[in-house]
């Protein structure tokens, strides 16, 4: 990680208490599903479900990875996508490039790609809206993890899927050109970022015990 990122994970990962028990239980399901893929070496799929695929979708997307790396757990892909495909929102973008994140745009359509680094050296998450369903997303074998409350009620089934599960946040995109628009996206980017890296630390304590 670049030096910037990782202070960004120290910070995150000396203490996992202030996340509520309750929520605790329901990141619990996504790290024993990939406890259980690993235990059978089977590869790990986590899409990351919102319904414009433009602002948690890709931080859970971005984070679940930088997570898996930063415990050294391998065999995970991370995924995003919604229900409509829209735009990977500069709101969120530039939230990531102040946890640390260098993001560059690849194409200039009203969807455009984007690449985002974690360091220099490692190939990037690729980034832009999509449907859940496509193409590059798995079609099979694969957990659907569903950050918003919207995708959650109009998604009542997601074919392929093996695991279902509802980890939604409120949608920084409420305070959009408001005076918090940047502490909103700060905070929701933080939170799932501590999530995310608390679901891998208990994989990573289930690989010590062996």
């Amino acid at each position: 990680m670049n030096p910037k990122l990782q202070s960004y994970i120290d910070q995150l990962t000396s203490d996992f208490s202030s996340i509520h028990a309750e929520r605790k239980s329901i990141l619990e399901k996504i790290s024993d599903y990939i406890i259980l893929k690993r235990e059978k070496d089977l590869p790990v799929h986590l899409v990351f479900i919102c319904t414009h695929n433009s602002r948690r979708s890709h931080f859970g997307q971005i984070w679940g990875n930088v997570a898996a790396l930063h415990y050294g757990i391998n065999g995970v892909r991370t995924y995003s996508g919604g229900t409509e495909a829209t735009a990977f929102h500069p709101n969120a973008i530039q939230a990531l490039q102040r946890a640390g994140f260098q993001i560059q745009k690849k194409s200039d359509e009203s969807n455009p790609l984007y690449h985002v680094f974690h360091d220099e050296a490692s190939a990037p998450d690729s980034c832009f809206s999509k449907t859940y369903d496509h193409p590059e997303n798995p079609r099979e074998h694969f957990a659907a993890i569903m950050t918003c409350s919207d995708a959650e009620e109009n998604c009542p089934f997601i074919p392929g899927v093996e695991l279902r599960t509802a980890t939604t946040y409120e949608d920084p995109k409420l305070y959009d050109n408001t005076a918090l628009q940047e502490e909103k996206y700060d905070e929701r980017c933080r939170q799932i970022a501590h999530e995310m890296l608390y679901i891998f630390s208990l994989i990573k304590k289930e690989n010590n015990r062996y």
